[in-house]
């Protein structure tokens, strides 16, 4: 695992000089500060968290900037010639991509930080309910952890960033949007089915306060999935 924790600083520090890294940073927060403001001083608005988390917008907008903070994580190092480096090194792939994951959820977790802002606010003129915002925060946290898995497993297919990202956006855009629109066009279990595919459907219910375990489970069996994935294409790769 130290390996794992090494590669991880490595990362996180990566972020921190990275250019795209800041860009996706501040139009997040300038997006959030707006939707935010949008809800809370239109007629009728009250101080919540709603019009931020709520629907479809915050799994759209994280969707494609997680996406684009993810396709690095292993094209870089194919790039750049550094991944044959590392897969000769004494560094066993889970830990490559145990590092890699642990590091773009850290510099996640730093963007979600920068949102509490706005829980500050709602306190002060609102009524802020602290377990709902801790459901609020786990599945953002759970959300975010889905999507960067997504976009590991896709960088360990292709040195191309660009076709990385692309891959990640369009995958998630199927489970996120597509499942969703497809459910609402039956009734049933193929309904039941395609609901439950829909990556939205538990986050929503999350946002609501409703934290089953099996909307947990999801989550946490969908990204260790693709992580697990992600981790066999690398050694695949190591034998080539």
């Amino acid at each position: 695992m130290r390996n794992a924790v090494a590669i991880m600083q490595r990362e996180l520090i990566a972020y921190f000089f990275s250019p795209i890294a800041y860009v996706v940073l501040v139009l997040f927060l300038g997006l959030c500060g707006y939707l935010f403001t949008e809800f809370v001083f239109k007629p009728g608005g009250e101080a919540s968290l709603r019009g931020l988390l709520d629907g479809w917008t915050m799994p759209i907008m994280l969707l494609f900037f997680l996406s684009l903070l993810g396709m690095r994580l292993l094209s870089e190092e194919f790039r750049n010639g550094t991944m044959e480096t590392l897969l000769t090194a004494p560094v066993t792939e889970v830990e490559i991509v145990l590092g890699k994951f642990l590091g773009v959820g850290a510099f996640y977790l730093a963007m979600l930080a920068g949102t509490l802002a706005y829980a500050v606010l709602v306190a002060v003129f609102g009524d802020l309910d602290v377990m709902l915002l801790a459901c609020h925060y786990l599945a953002l946290i759970l959300l975010g952890g889905l999507y960067l898995s997504v976009g590991l497993f896709f960088s360990a297919w292709t040195r191309n960033q660009l076709v990385a990202g692309l891959l990640a956006i369009v995958f998630l855009l199927v489970f996120s949007v597509l499942s969703q629109l497809v459910a609402n066009q039956f009734e049933g279990w193929v309904r039941a089915v395609f609901q439950h595919l829909s990556i939205v459907t538990h986050y929503s219910e999350m946002i609501r306060g409703r934290l089953a375990l099996d909307h947990v489970l999801y989550f946490v069996t969908t990204t260790a999935f693709f992580l697990f994935a992600a981790t066999k294409v690398l050694e695949s790769r190591r034998w080539r």
